[in-house]
């Protein structure tokens, strides 16, 4: 089984649902849905342009996805997430857009967040204590030959090449896309999240997304509120 530490809205949120929807599977219960109907796309386009996406969910990755040490265990891994999440405050993304990522769409914030990264970076390094070190076909895997020198020594120190200074935070909508098709998709995803994307996203949990079986789909294994529990029950 392997495990990653990612922000989710919870599965009420309209920002959830569209995304689970336009990924076509619920993260949380890994329940099979139906793409929105849209103009210019056909249901098997959608389907194959956000196969990667979809076997991860809906999700914004703060700590790329790892085996457990053998000395560690799952209870210990979410009495330290619980205790890490109350230690810090929800904060907001002031908003977030449709952009790319290389040759795949995301959802990316529209102006840089300092929040973001510094959760982001903390989670990475509060929690590797709990990672097996990558084998040599993880390794291989994640293109060493393509990355550059500080990501290279990121995917050695941290297990993944984008993180700390290589971080920056996106929530993947589509695989990689061909440039001819690439206009015919983006004003598809800005019609489809033109309704929730006009509010600030609320960050006020740590989500834990497990891989059950190698290969398999991730799901949503618990949510973990952010912020001291005396003053959420207050609040």
């Amino acid at each position: 089984m392997r495990y990653a530490i990612c922000f989710t809205p919870p599965p009420g949120d309209p920002l959830c649902h569209t995304g689970m929807q336009w990924l076509g599977r619920n993260s949380f219960s890994g329940e099979a849905l139906d793409p929105p109907p849209v103009r210019g796309l056909d249901v098997h386009e959608i389907a194959f342009h956000t196969a990667v996406p979809r076997r991860y969910g809906f999700h914004g990755l703060l700590k790329a996805p790892f085996r457990l040490l053998e000395e560690a265990d799952e209870p210990q891994l979410l009495r330290s997430l619980m205790r890490f999440a109350g230690s810090l405050e929800p904060f907001e993304l002031q908003t977030l857009e449709i952009g790319r990522c290389g040759r795949s769409y995301s959802l990316l914030p529209a102006v840089p967040c300092a929040d973001m990264d510094y959760l982001a970076a903390a989670v990475v390094q509060e929690f590797d204590r709990y990672r097996a070190p990558l084998t040599e076909a993880e390794i291989e895997r994640a293109d060493p030959d393509g990355l550059s020198a500080a990501q290279f020594a990121n995917l050695h120190r941290w297990g993944y090449p984008y993180v700390l200074e290589e971080f920056r935070f996106h929530m993947p909508l589509t695989g990689p896309i061909g440039p001819l098709d690439m206009p015919r998709f983006e004003p598809v995803l800005k019609s489809v999240f033109a309704g929730v994307l006009e509010r600030p996203v609320i960050v006020a949990n740590l989500a834990l997304f497990a891989e059950e079986a190698k290969g398999g789909p991730f799901r949503v294994h618990s949510l973990h509120p952010l912020g001291k529990i005396g003053l959420r029950r207050r609040a």
